[in-house]
């Protein structure tokens, strides 16, 4: 199958940028300065990321508001134009989460909604609207000093209030910009159309804004406990099961899912993500065993190494009973390494007290 390629492929190439495949495209992985490099710069300056691999659904009309109320998990009454929206779409029948999405509220009868990349096909068939991935680059600006930079070259872009979103004009080309990410620091998400992004890709650059791969975006969102579709959410795996209740309003009408995710509410969840830290350096992988008591009781989600806390960090789903301070073990290769259940997210807390 021939991936996919971002309207910014080619400036990735002329930055030395190792490219891998991920849901179906070709993005960058990391540039010459390393993935720790990238991490660290997004954490105490700027760095910037392609992620036009995710997708966009754009829903428009004015039946559009009442489609996706009934669609989604979330009450897009808490919110008006102009504003973003985490939210959650379900399988009828099981309540897993089909996709979590950010929507972008963009005026009355316009909804842009942005999907994994590798569910943007099956999240239009359950909603509608018309996929335009194809004809924009989504670039995300993050890090405490993201804002204080683009505004030196498009103030209008920076001052976009944090879950906000608003249109510009770059070079002519109607653009829009959201106050959201998927690092845990502040920072903004533009989606400007293909013809003008290589341009806007390399004006940012000139800020004194660093480049940053999807190994970076890894780390920074676990190190921030934001979960991964096909990780911590996907088949067999519901909101309440993920800790992500909070994006759940029952009291807003049906949705899909509604009727088993309530049952299961009722019922008690078998299961909970939890986050935890190891005692190590050694980063956990995907599928290794948690065991409390040598008796295995779940299995590693995620897992990498956190430059901030300079050990081993992971997500992974437990029987409901363990909580935060309980100790656990993780088997990665054979070897095993005591670790413990954190408050997240893992990047707040003092490496230096656990």
């Amino acid at each position: 199958m021939k991936l996919k390629r971002s309207p910014l492929h080619e400036e990735h190439v002329a930055l030395g940028a190792k490219l891998t495949e991920f849901g179906g495209w070709e993005m960058p992985l990391s540039y010459p300065q390393g993935t720790i490099a990238e991490h660290v710069g997004c954490r105490s300056d700027a760095v910037m990321f392609d992620v036009s691999h995710l997708g966009t659904v754009r829903v428009e009309g004015p039946e559009a508001f009442e489609l996706l109320q009934s669609s989604f998990t979330n009450d897009l009454n808490k919110i008006s134009a102009g504003r973003a929206q985490y939210t959650h779409l379900l399988d009828d029948k099981d309540a897993s989460v089909l996709d979590d999405i950010i929507v972008w509220w963009v005026d009355d009868e316009r909804f842009d909604v942005m999907p994994n990349a590798s569910n943007t096909s099956s999240v239009r068939e359950a909603i509608g609207g018309t996929d335009v991935t194809g004809d924009r680059a989504i670039i995300a600006i993050q890090g405490p000093r993201a804002r204080e930079r683009v505004a030196q070259i498009i103030g209008s872009v920076a001052d976009v209030p944090h879950f906000g979103v608003k249109g510009f004009d770059f070079q002519g080309a109607e653009c829009v910009v959201a106050g959201t990410g998927y690092t845990g620091e502040d920072g903004i998400e533009c989606a400007i159309p293909s013809a003008v992004a290589p341009d806007f890709w390399r004006l940012v650059l000139s800020s004194g804004v660093i480049a940053a791969g999807l190994g970076a975006r890894d780390t920074l969102r676990l190190e921030a406990a934001l979960p991964l579709h096909s990780h911590e959410l996907g088949p067999g795996i519901t909101s309440l099961q993920a800790g992500l209740g909070w994006v759940v309003s029952w009291d807003k009408g049906d949705f899909h899912g509604r009727a088993p995710l309530l049952q299961e509410r009722e019922q008690g969840v078998r299961r909970r993500l939890r986050a935890i830290c190891s005692q190590s350096r050694r980063p956990p992988h995907v599928g290794d065993p948690i065991i409390v008591a040598d008796q295995v009781v779940g299995n590693v989600t995620s897992g990498n190494f956190s430059p901030h806390l300079g050990r081993g960090i992971a997500f992974g789903f437990v029987p409901p009973e363990l909580q935060i301070g309980d100790v656990v073990t993780i088997e990665t290769r054979g070897n095993r390494t005591a670790a413990q259940i954190v408050k997240p997210p893992f990047h707040r807390l003092d490496p230096l007290t656990l």
